[in-house]
């Protein structure tokens, strides 16, 4: 076979700089191939030895988390998560970032982040019936968050939207570590036959391999490297490593995938998304353990001109790869060509054990496809710890401005607003499935089909407590992700995660990361919340400073009835119960943040045993009838939760005084973990099942009326509570 055009050392060793690989990294792509490299050849090891692609960084401590469980069918490894939901039917899903690109270019790095996580989902044969976010920008004040905000929230609704999938759920917060590097992590969930999942192992010498979907063009060559880089004052101008994305294109793809997918002509299935067909074809072959040749003269391309390697790594959107039976090539064509998206043969399954590219008649590219994967890098690099801080005293920190003051600052804040300005920009009952929407419940709650049967889902995490404490953090992200779907009533079955951090170089940073891990896996095994996909999305800093550590939990949980999920919004004529212990914990709290204009002290303690306890009971009375509504306490504390519950039903509520010796504002405000307040017409039977189950249970007082009595006989009206929640985003959004 002839060999390709050899780049000569020198430019060989000044290219693999600048695409990131490291002198060593390159020194190992010389030995592997015994030679200097081609240019397509280079570009190819560049970005499947990315971060981004390789998880060089992180792979030695994903391996902590637990992945496996009776109900797990597919854990990490493949394009999601796949888990049996009952009923022959499985849940597939998985939380993808897409930073970097949405810095860059907002609206369209938002909208292929979603395009990007759709078809890791439908690619295994699901029917998307979910989108969610999780979304961080920097502070609120600055006014590149207020561009950033709008140009992402506009690409997540203007995608998500015309493709037909609802956005259902998600978390935005906000702070001054995210101004140079904005997070936004989509969230998939579909639902497939649990005995027809489609993988991305190609088998079967002389399969052919064909390509379909859009064309190909230039848009996002070399954006996984883009992306396993940090920002610097000039990132911006990045904006040709974004891809482009159009959705009407993906629904099309969507449905020819579908019909493809009942017939019997799919060996394997793989979306193209970051390195785009270098990733696809390496990682096909390579799963399979066989080899690949591809002839990119039949790939369909946009633009004029395109050399082998701008094809081979190229991120244009709507591109899927598949092996497919012998014969099988009129079946696909005549199906794609139906939905008008293009198809065509580009190559073959071989037995070299080697992706070779072919060109216009030149072999551009010629590489032993084990050693790109078993040879590439892997560190485990040095970590320091993050220092312990101390566990703040409530009593040493005065109230300057009371219950009644606090509360009012602290629901307008930009923490803990109301997010109608975002989630109404998404449509949220497209397809009719929906029976919680955003803002009705902890957990997005989605109907399976004509059943009974409907899946809650969440995404959560609490990066100023990761920050102070990554591994208490990472288990506090797991549990309140556990909390959110249990307070709908819904059995919580698997994670995925996305876990966003800054340079892996630093090892403060890489301690974070691995104590993090250590803190997930830990509440993952005590909850029995197995991590089934994720992704990892590292270098997330700009000119040196890094964002907050932040690991995203995405959480998916089965509900026997959606008739019997819960809502927010306390009823009138109800008694509020609180579950669970109050210590009156205010380190790294809102309350002290916003109220005290300070940052410290230690999160407060995620006891795992008593969460698996007061979550369980707390399951068991939804399902049993008891609970007219269920809300689990998070940011804010006791009081914003109390008054989350009034602004959705609203009603008003006279509060006992329950504080006891615990000064007021921290027993109000503080953030202990594994707790939950429950509506309920029986409060006398409620707390004598929790006394039982030996479970603390607090009466709260009885709703009705329109104004929020505190204890100290402040009182606030609903109406004008609900008024300074709503209007904090559309200020800051106002004239966009």
């Amino acid at each position: 076979m002839t060999t390709p055009v050899l780049l000569p050392a020198e430019r060989a060793t000044q290219l693999s700089a600048e695409f990131g690989l490291k002198p060593e990294e390159h020194e190992r792509v010389l030995a592997i191939l015994g030679r200097q490299p081609s240019l397509c050849e280079l570009g190819i090891f560049s970005v499947m030895w990315s971060e981004h692609c390789s998880y060089k960084s992180s792979r030695v401590w994903l391996r902590e988390l637990p992945t496996k469980a009776p109900w797990v069918i597919h854990g990490p490894g493949e394009n999601a998560g796949v888990i049996d939901i009952g009923e022959g039917l499985a849940a597939i899903f998985k939380m993808e970032s897409h930073n970097h690109p949405s810095f860059i270019e907002p609206y369209q790095g938002a909208a292929t982040g979603v395009g990007g996580i759709l078809r890791d989902v439908f690619t295994m044969g699901a029917r998307p019936v979910a989108n969610l976010n999780a979304l961080r920008f920097g502070s609120i004040d600055n006014p590149r968050t207020k561009r950033i905000l709008d140009g992402v929230v506009r690409g997540i609704g203007g995608y998500g939207n015309c493709v037909g999938v609802p956005t259902v759920g998600g978390e935005v917060n906000f702070h001054p570590a995210y101004d140079g590097n904005p997070l936004v992590n989509a969230m998939t969930v579909g639902i497939a036959p649990k005995d027809r999942i489609f993988l991305s192992a190609a088998a079967g010498v002389g399969n052919p391999v064909v390509y379909v979907g859009s064309k190909t063009g230039r848009d996002g060559i070399h954006g996984a490297t883009m992306s396993s880089a940090e920002f610097s004052a000039d990132s911006e101008s990045k904006r040709p490593t974004v891809q482009i994305g159009d959705p009407f294109a993906e629904k099309l793809l969507i449905e020819a995938c579908q019909e493809l997918m009942a017939t019997d002509a799919i060996v394997a299935i793989q979306d193209m998304g970051a390195a785009g067909l270098t990733s696809s074809g390496v990682e096909m072959a390579g799963k399979g353990g066989v080899g690949i040749e591809l002839v990119l003269d039949n790939v369909p391309q946009r633009e004029e001109g395109m050399t082998a390697y701008e094809m081979m790594l190229s991120e244009s959107q709507e591109r899927m790869l598949i092996v497919l039976r012998p014969g099988a090539e009129h079946i696909a064509e005549r199906i794609f060509h139906k939905w008008e998206l293009d198809f065509a043969v580009v190559g073959h399954i071989t037995d070299t054990g080697r992706i070779v590219v072919k060109h216009k008649g030149e072999v551009e590219a010629d590489i032993p496809l084990a050693p790109l994967e078993s040879e590439a890098p892997l560190y485990r690099r040095p970590t320091a710890e993050t220092p312990k801080q101390p566990t703040l005293d409530a009593a040493t920190v005065p109230d300057p401005v009371g219950l009644a003051a606090a509360l009012e600052t602290l629901i307008a804040s930009p923490d803990l607003c109301s997010r109608r300005w975002i989630s109404d920009q998404y449509d949220a009952t497209v397809g009719g499935q929906t029976v919680r929407r955003p803002g009705a419940a902890d957990a997005a709650v989605v109907r399976v089909g004509e059943g009974t049967r409907a899946l809650a889902i969440t995404t959560d995490t609490t990066p100023r407590y990761c920050f102070a404490d990554p591994e208490i953090g990472g288990m506090q992200a797991v549990a309140e992700a556990w909390r959110n779907i249990t307070a709908t009533g819904a059995l919580p079955l698997a994670v995925t995660d996305n876990m966003n951090f800054g340079n892996p170089e630093k090892p403060e940073v890489m301690g974070q990361f691995a104590s993090a891990v250590r803190g997930m896996a830990a509440a993952c095994i005590a909850l029995d919340f197995p991590v089934v996909s994720g992704n990892v999305s590292l270098y997330n800093e700009t000119e040196g400073r890094p964002i907050l550590p932040t690991p995203a939990i995405g959480g998916v949980g089965v509900l026997e009835d959606a008739s019997k999920a819960t809502r927010l919004a306390a009823p009138a004529g109800a008694t509020l119960v609180l579950l669970g212990s109050t210590a009156g914990h205010l380190g790294q709290s809102l309350w002290l943040r916003e109220i005290a204009g300070r940052e410290e002290g230690a999160p407060p303690p995620v006891d795992l045993a008593a969460e698996r306890r007061v979550g369980d009971f707390t399951r068991a009375r939804i399902t049993a009838g008891e609970v007219l509504a269920c809300h689990d306490l998070s940011d804010g504390g006791l009081l914003v939760a109390i008054a989350e519950m009034l602004m959705a039903g609203n009603t008003g509520l006279r509060l006992r005084d329950v504080a006891g010796s615990t000064p007021a504002h921290a027993y109000w405000f503080g953030e202990d973990q594994g707790r939950y307040i429950l509506a309920t017409r029986d409060p006398a039977a409620l707390t004598a099942a929790a006394q039982a189950a030996g479970i603390p249970a607090t009466i709260l007082g009885e709703t009705g009326g329109d104004t929020l009595v505190l204890p100290d006989g402040a009182a606030i009206s609903v109406a004008s509570l609900r008024d300074a929640n709503e209007a904090t985003l559309p200020r800051l959004m106002e004239g966009n």
